[in-house]
């Protein structure tokens, strides 16, 4: 039996590509050697780019995503480890391309990718399905915006976010009235639509959803505490935040996150690694976001809540490579 060819294919258009990197780095060397030859791919806005055991760069054919390497030989992938967060691999940019050129990947298709790229769509899709959020005004980059209206209707605190966005970049905590139209331009920056939401004030969890040798399974359930006023962007990378996993919840508490959680992963029809984030108020779960293509560096909180559940990260990368060559077969 020949050994499958895997590309791990890491980097991105944002500045999520440095955690990418490293993410891809603990897949390549996670995947099983004795089932798979392991590839390592870049995908950089300027290049697209195989990189071989020494650091030498070889383009990627995008007619196929293919590589010519010295001798003329081609390199064709079975199947492309999809870990960039971020576009374009985390919004399904990449994964439509994939799908027109027929290349097998992991990870949800190009539909679930961008829709729950889009915080604003994620939550009123999930919302019919019984899954609560925090109330929001959502606003386009041209938009009349009324502070006081908003303040109104959502009170204070408020978040502002960016609409798409990953890794918490462009969010702001709004204290005050005067604070707020500043904090939409820097939302502004990162995205043409915004989302301005209620405070949630409760414990903020991160729950990770994979779909495992055939049944959705719920990760783990991690508590941040974070340092700073709410879990940006360098509290989630810089380390300024404690995770706790398990959370400090009740077991009630524990099954109906788990219960939601599930719930938001098979209304979406989602498929491979998935991180949500909830704030969990007098018991209940609010979702903030869905995550298709979380960070998975080894300090990352999707690989310590697959130790804490007892999957080991051969076992966790190994079958997403191999849901992928099923349906590849189908």
């Amino acid at each position: 039996m020949s050994k499958k060819s895997v590309a791990v294919v890491m980097g991105g258009y944002s500045d999520e590509y440095v955690v990418s990197l490293k993410s891809g780095q603990l897949i390549y060397d996670s995947l099983d050697r004795d089932l798979y030859d392991v590839y390592k791919v870049v995908v950089l806005k300027e290049k697209w780019y195989f990189l071989d055991q020494n650091n030498k760069e070889y383009p990627i054919n995008r007619g196929d995503f293919s590589v010519t390497l010295e001798n003329n030989e081609q390199l064709k992938f079975d199947v492309c480890f999809n870990i960039i967060h971020g576009t374009p691999g985390e919004n399904g940019i990449l994964q439509a391309y994939w799908d027109a050129i027929g290349q097998t990947y992991t990870g949800c298709s190009f539909y679930q990718s961008a829709l729950t790229f889009n915080k604003k769509d994620t939550l009123a899709v999930l919302a019919k399905y019984g899954i609560p959020s925090a109330k929001s005004v959502y606003l386009k980059k041209g938009d009349p915006i009324n502070a006081d209206e908003i303040v109104d209707v959502l009170g204070l605190p408020l978040f502002v976010k960016p609409n798409q966005s990953g890794s918490s970049l462009g969010i702001s905590k709004v204290k005050d009235k005067s604070e707020l139209l500043p904090a939409t331009e820097i939302a502004f920056k990162e995205d043409q639509e915004i989302l301005i939401e209620s405070f949630l004030d409760g414990m903020e969890v991160s729950v990770g959803v994979i779909d495992f040798k055939g049944e959705t399974i719920v990760l783990g359930i991690t508590e941040i505490v974070p340092q700073n006023e709410f879990f940006d962007y360098e509290a989630k990378y810089e380390g300024a935040s404690e995770e706790i996993t398990p959370a400090r919840i009740d077991e009630a508490t524990t099954k109906r996150v788990e219960e939601i959680s599930k719930r938001a992963y098979d209304s979406l029809g989602m498929s491979g690694f998935s991180r949500s984030e909830y704030i969990l108020m007098d018991g209940i779960p609010y979702m903030l976001e869905m995550n298709t293509n979380p960070g998975f560096s080894p300090a990352s909180i999707l690989p310590q809540q697959a130790k804490h559940y007892g999957i080991s990260i051969m076992d966790l990368c190994g079958n997403e490579v191999e849901k992928a060559l099923a349906k590849k077969s189908n």
